[in-house]
């Protein structure tokens, strides 16, 4: 066996691993940080039960999401949505841009019969 094959092995081994575990276990506590602030699990590899769960846990998230909308003081601000878990493959979701004031004016025109 190569050393390049035995590095992909390790690689793709589960994150709940005895190596990867021992791994993990000797990272520092600056080292488990930055993962845990500039980890990609959209790079890594997840099981069709990982799926299902983060599927769970972003159908719970909307549902509190809408049980504090709906319970909350007509007067206060509207909570901000959910964001989902990402999943392997996908992207990060890419901000949404704002319409300026004169991008807002042309469509205040356009949808009230000002494009003539």
């Amino acid at each position: 066996m190569s050393w390049r094959r035995l590095r992909v092995l390790i690689q793709h081994l589960p994150p709940e691993s005895a190596t990867m575990t021992a791994l993990r276990n000797q990272m520092s506590d600056e080292e488990l940080a930055d993962q845990a602030t500039k980890g990609e699990p959209e790079k890594g590899h997840w099981s069709q039960s990982e799926l299902l769960l983060a599927v769970i846990a972003d159908r719970l998230a909307e549902l509190a999401h809408l049980y504090v909308s709906v319970n909350r003081d007509p007067k206060a601000a509207k909570p901000k949505a959910p964001i989902p878990i990402r999943r392997p493959g996908a992207k990060a979701p890419q901000a949404k841009p704002a319409l300026s004031g004169e991008q807002a004016e042309t469509l205040f025109k356009l949808i009230n019969g000002g494009a003539a």
